[in-house]
């Protein structure tokens, strides 16, 4: 067989570049990714199974994915931060795509239980943890929430790398006083905002002489006295999600899908007792309007089966906050 006979057995062309490996947060190739995804048997249980616990949330917003290498946790993860979101992708109408793998899956129920989610409006952070966490030691008590502020502050357009800066730049924009202060920090710098934060130091005469004149105080050393004043707290996290959450329509999500946050916790008590508090607390302020999905090659048991039989903690708290868990087997290729 010649290889234009064989290439004609094909939809698509073979000799194209395919990506072993897909990553959570690549966007080169989003089109390519979503057309060509397939739903197995195995995972139509699993969608089921979360989209009814996400289309009539209870008390639990936690969902652990986990498989093995190559079992499509972070390509299931990058498909449901799309999907629910509905985020534009150019060539590519993610909505139809989708309806059309359950219609070809003969899976009316999924269908149905999709178009519902959908139906609620939502934004999706996804990120890799361990790509989106500073030099930071994961001894520190606050190393795993660091990374959630971070997302959101950046999600929200303020300086995620520091949290202080984020936390006055908010301020400001709560006010209403963010865009002028920009515009008087630049007259007095001779350069926009988004360049003199990165070096903050050097332009504290400029951040001063700014906020004096959109807010009228006479303070000093603004940015020094904000550095000393933040404390980054877990709740502190949750009621400014639930501040942004308010800022929009009734029933608006804010979504927190997480790649790799079981190699990123790893056997650390800390912050696997961290990251229920971030869900829970989320859940509290938020009443189910902003979840946390997130991948790890371990089923959730086996991690925390070998934590408390090192620690001897009890966990019972974080297998109800994640309630929904979605195992994932490396799938026989035939079937897809």
């Amino acid at each position: 067989m010649t290889d234009s006979q064989l290439n004609s057995i094909f939809d698509k062309p073979v000799d194209r570049d395919i990506e072993g490996v897909i990553k959570a947060d690549a966007s080169n190739a989003l089109g390519t990714e979503v057309e060509e995804y397939v739903i197995t048997h195995e995972l139509e249980s699993r969608l089921e199974s979360f989209l009814d616990a996400y289309n009539n949330f209870s008390s639990a917003n936690g969902v652990w994915i986990s498989g093995f290498f190559g079992s499509g946790k972070s390509h299931l993860l990058k498909m449901l931060a799309l999907l629910l979101e509905q985020r534009p992708i150019d060539g590519c109408d993610i909505v139809s795509e989708f309806m059309a793998k359950c219609d070809a899956a003969e899976n009316q129920i999924l269908k149905g239980a999709l178009a519902k989610a959908m139906e609620i409006p939502s934004e999706s952070i996804l990120f890799n943890i361990d790509q989106k966490a500073d030099v930071i030691s994961k001894t520190q008590l606050d190393a795993l929430v660091a990374v959630f502020v971070k997302v959101f502050d950046e999600h929200c357009g303020y300086f995620g790398k520091q949290s202080y800066i984020a936390n006055f730049e908010r301020k400001l924009d709560e006010d209403g006083l963010f865009e002028k202060f920009q515009q008087a920090f630049e007259k007095s710098a001779g350069m926009t905002w988004e360049n003199g934060r990165r070096r903050i130091t050097r332009v504290s005469d400029d951040v001063d002489a700014a906020h004096k004149q959109v807010t009228g105080s006479s303070q000093t050393k603004v940015m020094d006295a904000h550095r000393q004043d933040y404390r980054l707290s877990i709740e502190d996290f949750a009621i400014s999600v639930k501040h942004y959450l308010d800022t929009k329509p009734q029933g608006y999500r804010l979504n927190f899908f997480v790649d790799e946050v079981g190699q990123y916790i790893a056997d650390n008590v800390k912050l696997m007792t961290n990251l229920q508090t971030i869900a829970e607390s989320l859940a509290t302020r938020c009443n189910g309007q902003s979840w946390v999905i997130v991948t790890a090659q371990e089923d959730m048991s086996n991690v925390i089966g070998e934590m408390t039989k090192a620690e001897g903690n009890d966990f019972s708290k974080i297998q109800a906050r994640f309630k929904e868990r979605m195992k994932l087997s490396s799938t026989d290729v035939a079937e897809v």
